[in-house]
């Protein structure tokens, strides 16, 4: 079951500056104790589907792969999986368990995760999350790599009084 507490409701909100949709849980937290990554059930209040299992919140980490994708790093990733051949098997084996423990909550279209892959990279957040949330996701293994870790000596947001 997905579920939340008020105090990372809280906190969620102000990460993303506005409330998530549908049910969520926290999936990762940073070594501060804040959400970096939710787990959204796949299907929205109002019934319609919300594929993207995994939601990065983590603010620097998606300020960090925003900066990536503007660089052209998808582009980059996409042409990689065409020409590294053990990449785009791991990629492929990355969708298949994403989709699954996606469809274990409930089956929805599309089938294949809102990342993109295994033939093409379409959101570096969602492979990050992945790989936050649920390794190993070859995508999210390099881009994290890529942005470093969050080292923040400080909460991103400040908690509820």
């Amino acid at each position: 079951m997905l579920d939340h507490s008020d105090e990372d409701a809280t906190l969620v909100r102000s990460q993303l500056g506005r409330p998530p949709r549908g049910r969520w849980a926290v999936a990762r937290r940073c070594h501060l104790g804040i959400a970096m990554v939710i787990e959204s059930h796949p299907r929205l209040d109002d019934g319609s589907p919300f594929p993207t299992l995994f939601w990065l919140t983590c603010p620097l980490l998606v300020k960090r792969a925003s900066k990536l994708e503007a660089a052209g790093f998808m582009r980059e990733l996409t042409a990689r999986l065409a020409a590294d051949f053990s990449l785009h098997e791991r990629v492929g084996a990355g969708v298949a368990r994403y989709t699954a423990r996606r469809d274990a909550l409930e089956a929805i279209a599309p089938s294949t995760p809102a990342g993109g892959g295994p033939d093409r990279i379409k959101c570096l957040h969602a492979h990050l999350a992945h790989e936050l949330a649920d390794p190993p996701n070859a995508v999210g293994g390099i881009t994290l790599a890529a942005t470093g870790w969050p080292d923040c000596v400080a909460p991103c947001v400040a908690s509820p009084e």
